[in-house]
């Protein structure tokens, strides 16, 4: 009888202590941190800018912030391979103003399953550098400028086509 009672009680604590979740297969997805669903380079990229002020024939510099999503990366400039569509961004001349090229910000470097060895990769918030200089005969004023930025977005094992994301510079020139 005493036996009795202690597998009973055993058999009590064992159902208490028992995971009551139904069992997973192989076939069920795994629950992990994984990046945002996305669909195209252009929802896992934004693009933003401040404006900026420039007295007349003098010089700024306008920065435009990239805000990658988490879990994605988009190439460096310049790319690790020549194959690789690297990020770029360009605005034209103005009346008013003179745009050099953009500088580029130092890259962090990650390996992925897919590639031979690390990549140069931008992620999370990256601000790339657009020399500006207004010219002695423009006009002083407010002013536009478009700004266009070529990127191609991707996760660890698949990339989207690239997007060209267009967005406006405001720049007052004093």
């Amino acid at each position: 009888m005493r036996l009795l009672l202690i597998l009973a009680l055993t058999l009590v604590v064992l159902e208490g202590c028992k995971d009551n979740r139904p069992p997973t297969t192989s076939k069920e997805p795994v629950m992990t941190s994984s990046p945002t669903p996305a669909s195209s380079s252009a929802a896992v990229v934004k693009v933003r800018t401040v404006p900026v002020t420039i007295s007349s024939d003098g010089a700024a510099t306008a920065t435009v912030t990239l805000s990658i999503s988490p879990g994605f990366h988009v190439n460096a400039n310049p790319a690790t391979f020549s194959y690789l569509i690297p990020t770029e961004v360009t605005a034209e001349n103005s009346e008013q103003i003179n745009v050099d090229k953009a500088i580029y910000p130092a890259a962090q470097t990650k390996k992925f399953q897919f590639a031979e060895k690390p990549l140069a990769v931008y992620e999370g918030e990256t601000q790339i550098k657009i020399p500006l200089r207004a010219k002695a005969d423009g006009a002083k004023g407010f002013t536009s400028l478009p700004i266009k930025v070529r990127v191609q977005a991707c996760d660890t094992e698949q990339c989207f086509p690239p997007a060209t994301l267009n967005t406006t510079l405001a720049v007052d020139v004093k």
